[in-house]
């Protein structure tokens, strides 16, 4: 009998109801990049790790498939608290997001050497960016009560997102799809 082994995450989908404001989010901000994508039919795209041969590990769909039973694009993560993301340049990120107007959160993670940011998607997609503190540079995470993340509690403000494609055509954030 063969053996049955989860290997890793192999892609997070995504219903959006802006497909521009998500792309400038995952580009701009996370550093992500669009590859090639089927033609399921409706719009998407598959968003790929920055380095080269990065799998796509974001697939975003708008359209009709992303309407849920109410005839409205779902937000926010449902039952799953968040998705996690191996990630390095823990102080390059939070500019990025600094940058963006966006809020975020961080996190030791206590008896570790693992340092974590919690930031949204405009979907509201909690995610959790964890990094290697030992090879990190700079100030470990920021644990006072104001930037501390604490389970459970959101933080996700829909009306700071709206910037991000303004913010990335003015060359605040960087446009990584050139």
């Amino acid at each position: 009998m063969t053996s049955a082994i989860t290997h890793g995450l192999f892609h997070l989908a995504i219903k959006t109801a802006d497909l521009p404001r998500t792309l400038a989010f995952w580009v701009g901000v996370m550093g992500l990049r669009e590859v090639a994508r089927p033609d399921f039919g409706y719009p998407g795209a598959w968003l790929a790790c920055g380095h080269p041969g990065g799998q796509a590990i974001v697939h975003v769909y708008a359209g009709g498939p992303a309407l849920g039973d109410a005839g409205i694009v779902p937000s926010g993560t449902g039952a799953i608290d968040h998705v996690s993301l191996s990630c390095s340049g823990y102080h390059a990120h939070m500019a990025r997001f600094r940058a963006a107007g966006l809020d975020w959160r961080e996190f030791l993670v206590p008896g570790t050497t693992l340092w974590q940011l919690f930031v949204y998607d405009p979907s509201g997609v909690q995610l959790e960016l964890t990094f290697d503190g030992a090879v990190e540079q700079g100030a470990p995470p920021d644990m006072s009560p104001a930037r501390s993340y604490r389970a459970g509690r959101s933080f996700f403000d829909p009306s700071c997102y709206p910037c991000l494609s303004i913010l990335q055509r003015s060359g605040a954030l960087p446009d990584e799809t050139a």
